[in-house]
């Protein structure tokens, strides 16, 4: 039936002349920004209001659902049971430092958390779902050299969840996605369908960037709350620097910043929230 729909409304989009195209177009524009903004919530755990998508159950669920899927992609969960004992380990310290910090403010993290070590050693990288399924490849925790650096990965995914980027993003996509419809019924045109979706993929990709520079904070304040030294990150960036071969797309066109800037920002993030230094005594 949404198809048919569709199809009819392309139809119309050819046919009909400027004006009525023009006045379907603001419509379905409204529609998706009046939507959009109604999707308001104060995030739980930073205080922060964000336009999202799901609910926190809603984000537990979704991920509990994706999970398999992401595991079979990636040839599935790595064998060492040590290995992933030790992700578990550094994982839940983590979250052991970011409830001591909820609890001064009276918050509760209500997210369920995961860790996972697949087994796929091809692709260098680690993600995390809404909700707190938390996933590292054995391609790049072969490259890690620290605990702390470990620590460093796990708690920049943490960020993630947290933060709610998940649900962020797909309310931005399903805003961009009501745009690029106005945009094909104002023109009648494939071509238009195209020019906004580039636009609104660029849209996207400055929030994804924003979003990495917001997990690398986290990252920071979770791993000295557990007794890491954050500095252990800017070892991670490195890594991934040399891992990229020095043929790496700009940065403008990156979902993930440069990891030479991210250096610069981890840095400056160290030197905000700590700057009389450092505790001592903490784990490289």
């Amino acid at each position: 039936m949404a198809r048919m729909f569709r199809r009819q409304m392309a139809g119309v989009g050819r046919r009909a002349p400027l004006k009525i195209r023009l006045i379907i177009a603001l419509g379905i524009a409204l529609f998706a920004i009046v939507s959009y903004f109604l999707k308001s919530d104060v995030n739980q755990v930073t205080g922060e209001k964000q336009r999202v998508d799901l609910t926190e159950k809603q984000e537990i669920v979704l991920g509990l659902q994706a999970m398999p899927e992401v595991i079979r992609r990636h040839q599935g969960e790595h064998p060492d049971q040590k290995a992933q004992a030790y992700v578990d380990r550094v994982g839940f310290k983590l979250l052991n430092s970011l409830e001591k910090r909820l609890q001064k403010k009276g918050l509760k993290n209500p997210y369920q958390f995961d860790f996972h070590l697949l087994k796929d050693e091809k692709v260098i990288n680690a993600f995390a779902l809404p909700g707190g399924q938390v996933f590292l490849t054995a391609a790049l925790y072969k490259q890690l050299e620290t605990e702390g650096q470990l620590a460093g990965v796990l708690g920049h995914e943490i960020g993630h969840v947290i933060s709610r980027h998940g649900a962020q993003q797909m309310a931005k996509r399903k805003l961009t996605q009501g745009l690029t419809g106005a945009a094909t019924m104002a023109s009648g045109e494939m071509d238009g369908a195209r020019m906004a979706q580039m636009i609104g993929s660029l849209m996207n990709m400055k929030y994804g960037r924003n979003d990495e520079l917001q997990s690398d904070e986290w990252g920071v304040k979770l791993c000295v709350g557990a007794g890491y030294d954050p500095n252990a990150m800017i070892g991670v960036m490195k890594i991934l620097e040399r891992s990229s071969g020095g043929s790496r797309q700009p940065e403008f066109m990156s979902t993930h910043p440069n990891p030479g800037n991210r250096i610069e920002k981890i840095k400056a993030f160290i030197d905000k929230l700590y700057p009389k230094g450092l505790p001592d005594g903490l784990e490289r």
